[in-house]
């Protein structure tokens, strides 16, 4: 693994078991994301682009084949470091925003840094901070039931990088989103990629996403099909 590589992987097999047989979701798969790319897995439904993710993430493991994420190899970590790996380095965004409805913006987007054990100063200017970012300031004490669908999303994204993580992992962000949300959504969180250097690897088939992405991997049935960089994004022209 190079020390620009955050994500390197080689001949990855998953296999889930359906009945009394094996279903093959991954198929010998290889490669490699660098660090500050703006990644999309971009494939139909069943595809492997969510089972690729996961792994990715650490949240699922490979059958066969070698995973390195931001320079450890996953096939050699127990579940615990694979949950230190994640708190401190990596930053998830889902579909479904996962917000916890009792916790304001604010402390929803703490969480990570309680996790972290950051104390209680720095966690507070590194929440405004992010809060900020995504246009949320005078959101900061609302729940989740007095927010937008835009709103939670982008109260998603603060959480997920608010501990300015070296990766995030981003699983159909759109999804629940309208157009003018979306492109709202995909601006910030180019900015941030260019700001921070982070690395996105977004899960999608949503073509407002893909207009903004910088690098496509194309899936189907498990395999990539396509690897394309964009030069000039359609959204950044």
């Amino acid at each position: 693994m190079t020390n620009d590589s955050v994500v390197t992987i080689q001949n990855l097999v998953k296999q889930f078991p359906v009945g009394g047989d094996f279903f093959t979701a991954l198929k010998d798969l290889s490669l490699t994301i660098n660090k500050g790319e703006f990644t999309g897995l971009i494939g139909p439904s069943g595809s492997g682009k969510t089972t690729l993710l996961n792994i990715i993430g650490g949240l699922d493991s490979p059958t066969k084949g070698k995973v390195s994420v931001l320079g450890q190899a996953l096939n050699d970590t127990s579940h615990g470091e694979r949950a230190r790996l994640r708190r401190k380095y990596m930053g998830f965004i889902f579909q479904s925003y996962n917000l916890l409805p009792v916790y304001t913006v604010f402390e929803n987007v703490e969480l990570p840094l309680i996790l972290n054990k950051m104390d209680t100063d720095e966690r507070r200017s590194m929440v405004e901070q992010a809060v900020e970012s995504v246009g949320l300031t005078d959101k900061m004490d609302s729940r989740p039931n007095m927010l937008s669908g835009g709103e939670c999303q982008r109260t998603a994204i603060a959480r997920a990088i608010v501990h300015q993580p070296a990766l995030v992992l981003a699983d159909e962000p759109t999804a629940n989103l309208d157009a003018e949300n979306s492109h709202h959504i995909m601006k910030i969180l180019v900015r941030l990629n260019q700001e921070l250097s982070t690395s996105f690897i977004f899960a999608t088939h949503d073509e407002k996403i893909m207009a903004y992405l910088r690098r496509i991997i194309h899936l189907d049935d498990g395999e990539i099909t396509e690897d394309e960089i964009i030069d000039n994004p359609k959204a950044r022209d």
